[in-house]
Order: C-alpha cells, then structure tokens, then sequence
C-alpha cells in the first residue's frame, strides 16, 4: 500500500506511523529522517537542506521533493510506503502526485488522524522532559511522575520544553490548519481520504486505523 499519514501535532503521528508500517510490511518515510539521512549522507540535496537551515530558513518545496522521490524509489518502498510529514502543503502534494503517476503508481489512501484542538494542547502542553536524558518523557495528567517535577527513573529535573507551550503548540496549529489542512480537500477530491479518531489507547488507534484502511479509499 501506498499511504499518506496526516494529523495535527500532537496526534501521534510519528508512533502511529512506526505500527502501520511495521503492520504492512512497508517503510515509514518521515521529513524528518530524510533530512537527517541525506544531510549525514552529504548528498547534494543534502547539502542544499542544510544551507537553508543553517541559515535559519524552511528548506524549500523542490529539496523536499526531490529528497521524498529519491526515497520512494528505492527497493524496499517497491511494494509501497508510509509518507508521514510529506506532503505538507498543496503544492508538494500535486508533485507527489506527478511523481507517482510518471512511475504508474498512485496512493491508495490518505489516513487522516483527527483529534480535537484542545486535546492537542493538552497533550503537548502538558509533556514534561527530564534534563538528564531526554528520553525520559512524562505528562501532568497521562503519565505523571511520582514526585512532581522529579524523574521517575533518574531522579532528575523535568522540564517543560519551549516548544511545548501552550502558546506555541496554539500557533502550530494554526500553521498546520492555513498549511496542511487543505491537502486533505486536495485529496478528498480524488476519493482517497480514510478518516479516524485518534483518541483512545494506542493499540486501539492502530487497529481503528487498520480497519479503515481495509476499506475503499473515501468510505473512512
């Protein structure tokens, strides 16, 4: 299968993403690690991402383009692939669809996780971090530490990072509704677009996920 992964921040993308993948037997493909592969790589497109960011700007449509193509044509996304964070705006979306339409290839779906705003800001808002290792990760109403502000495995300091405001993740969303968003009328124009609630267990979202995709595209 050939799927597109869309949701606001906070939906639990990237962890959905890693199940279905490993479900169906086919690569999650996220932006973010093809930046990291092509910049540790030093492919030429790696080196034009890192310009931009080096220099503090978004990494244009094109690199991005041309980082996801490559990526789709290698051996093992033959028999498909899982594109999370790519498409993310109209525009990437068309070249997608050139993309694969120049290879005889179309999507089969685009699993859209839907969550409402104000469980976004509570899940982000409310992740805190401990200082010693990051991959402590604990949240003030789902996993909350033993002793407040105390990680539960080190007995460090648990922070909340700046990103992770209630502000910043209000203004991300706004980003995601004015960018993204419409990528999902984009593709409800082609009848691709499977729907489903991401709340709940993780376990329940993959397997709510997994039946859906077992539809026709446009049924979700």
């Amino acid at each position: 299968m050939r799927i597109v992964l869309v949701g606001p921040p906070g939906a639990g993308k990237g962890t959905q993403a890693a199940f279905l993948a490993k479900n169906l037997s086919i690569p999650h493909i996220s932006t973010g690690d093809l930046f990291r592969a092509n910049i540790s790589q030093g492919t030429a497109l790696g080196k034009q991402a890192k310009a931009f960011m080096d220099a503090g700007n978004l990494v244009p449509d094109e690199v991005t383009i041309g980082m996801a193509k490559d990526r789709m044509g290698q051996a093992d996304a033959v028999g498909g692939f899982l594109l999370d964070g790519f498409p993310r705006n109209v525009s990437q979306a068309a070249a997608l669809d050139e993309a694969l339409k120049a290879d005889g290839q179309k999507l089969d779906a685009v699993l859209d996780l839907e969550v409402p705003e104000d469980e976004v800001v509570k899940r982000i808002a409310g992740r805190r971090i401990c200082r010693n290792d990051s991959s402590h990760v604990f949240h003030v109403t789902y996993s909350p530490p033993e002793q407040d502000g105390v990680c539960d495995v080190c007995g460090g300091e648990l922070y909340q990072r700046g990103d992770d405001t209630e502000e910043t993740v209000r203004r991300r969303l706004e980003v995601y509704h004015s960018e993204t968003e419409p990528i999902i009328d984009h593709y409800k124009a082609q009848g691709l677009v499977v729907t489903i609630s991401a709340l709940g267990k993780v376990d329940e979202v993959t397997r709510r996920a997994m039946e859906a995709l077992k539809k026709p595209a446009g049924k979700g």
